[in-house]
C-alpha cells in the first residue's frame, strides 16, 4: 500500500514473468508463431532471481519484488472443479487384467477399512463403472423381457406350453456353454457378453424350433412318437448343423480380433461360439430325448386338421 501497488498488479507482473504472455506474431511465408515474452527457465525457478524482478511503480520508478512479497514454493491445487456446487477432485485410473466390477469392489472396500473420509466429503465411483451399473440395471429390464417373448412366441408357434418349454430348455444349456467359454478364455463377463447372450438365445431357440416343429409335423401325419422322434433327429441333424455353423464362423474373426474395438467383439463372438456348441448338442442329442419323455399327447382334432391339410 505504501508503493501503490495492488496484490493484482503484482500477479500480473510475476505472472507474466513465470507463466508468459503473447507479445506479437511472427510471420514466416504462410506460417504464424506467437511471440512470448517470459523469463528464461533458470530464472523463473531461481526464487532469488524472482526476488529481483522489477515491479513498476506510478512514478516510473520500480520496486524489487522481494520488497513486497514473500517468495516460497509449495504445493497447492493447479485446479477447483466443480459439480452441483460442491468441489470435486478426481483420481483417476486405468484397470487392465481384469474386470472393472471386481476391482471397484475391491477399492470400496479398501477405501472404507483403511481410509477415513473427514466429514463433509464423500466418494462416487464414475467413469466406465458408471456406465456399467447403469447397462446392467438397463439389462435386468432388457433380458427378462426378452425371454418372455421368445417364450410367447414359441407359445403361439407350437400351440403347446409344454412343448415351448422343452423348446425353451435350449437356453439354459447354451447360456452356461458361453461362461464355460469365458472362463476358458479367461475373461471376465460384460456388457457385451451379455448382448452376446441374448443373440446366442435366440439361435439356440430357433434351432430347437426347426426340430421340434418337424418332430410334431410327423406326429401330426400319424407316425409312432418313438419313430417321429428318430426320424426328425435324423432329418434335421443337417439344418441345425448349418444355422451353427454359419453362425459361428461369422462370429471366429470378431473372436481373434485385436484391433480398435476388440474388447467389445471378443466377449459377444466368444460367448455366441461357445454356446453355440453346447446348444447343438442339446438339439440334436438332449431335446429329442426331453420330447420323447415329456412330448404332449396329439390331439384328434390337431390330427384331422393336418389330414385335412394334406388331402
Amino acid at each position: 500500500a505504501r508503493f501503490g501497488l495492488s496484490v493484482a498488479e503484482v500477479q500480473e507482473v510475476l505472472a507474466i514473468a513465470v507463466g508468459g504472455r503473447e507479445a506479437g506474431l511472427v510471420y514466416q511465408g504462410d506460417r504464424r508463431f506467437d511471440i512470448l515474452v517470459r523469463l528464461p527457465d533458470g530464472l523463473r525457478n531461481d526464487p532469488d532471481a524472482l526476488a529481483t524482478l522489477p515491479i513498476p511503480l506510478a512514478e516510473g520508478r520500480t520496486v524489487p519484488l522481494g520488497e513486497v512479497a514473500t517468495i516460497r514454493f509449495a504445493e497447492g491445487p493447479n485446479q477447483i472443479s466443480r459439480e452441483n456446487g460442491k468441489r470435486r477432485i478426481v483420481v483417476q485410473a486405468n484397470v487392465r487384467g481384469r474386470d472393472i466390477g471386481s476391482f471397484v469392489a475391491e477399492a470400496q472396500e479398501k477405501l472404507a477399512a483403511q481410509v477415513a473420509v473427514p466429514a463433509g466429503y464423500w466418494v462416487t465411483w464414475g467413469g466406465q463403472f458408471e456406465n456399467l451399473i447403469a447397462a446392467r440395471d438397463r439389462l435386468m429390464i432388457v433380458v427378462p423381457a426378452c425371454f418372455a417373448l421368445i417364450f410367447l412366441l414359441l407359445y403361439s408357434a407350437l400351440g403347446s406350453a409344454r412343448d415351448a418349454v422343452l423348446v425353451f430348455s435350449g437356453v439354459p444349456l447354451a447360456l452356461t456353454g458361453g461362461i464355460l467359454a469365458l472362463y476358458l478364455r479367461g475373461m471376465p463377463f460384460s456388457i457385451s457378453a451379455a448382448v452376446g447372450m441374448i443373440a446366442l438365445s435366440g439361435i439356440a431357440v430357433l434351432n430347437g424350433l426347426v426340430m421340434l416343429s418337424f418332430i410334431r409335423q410327423l406326429r401330426l401325419k400319424g407316425m409312432d412318437l418313438d419313430q417321429a422322434v428318430r426320424e426328425g433327429a435324423m432329418t434335421r441333424l443337417r439344418p441345425v448343423l448349418m444355422t451353427a455353423l454359419v453362425a459361428s464362423l461369422g462370429f471366429v474373426p470378431m473372436a481373434l480380433s485385436t484391433s480398435v474395438g476388440a474388447e467389445v467383439q471378443r466377449p459377444i463372438a466368444t460367448v455366441v461360439i461357445g454356446g453355440l456348441i453346447t446348444a447343438t448338442l442339446l438339439t440334436l442329442i438332449v431335446l429329442p430325448a426331453l420330447y420323447r419323455r415329456f412330448a404332449a399327447p396329439i390331439q384328434p382334432s390337431e390330427a384331422n386338421l393336418a389330414e385335412g391339410r394334406v388331402s
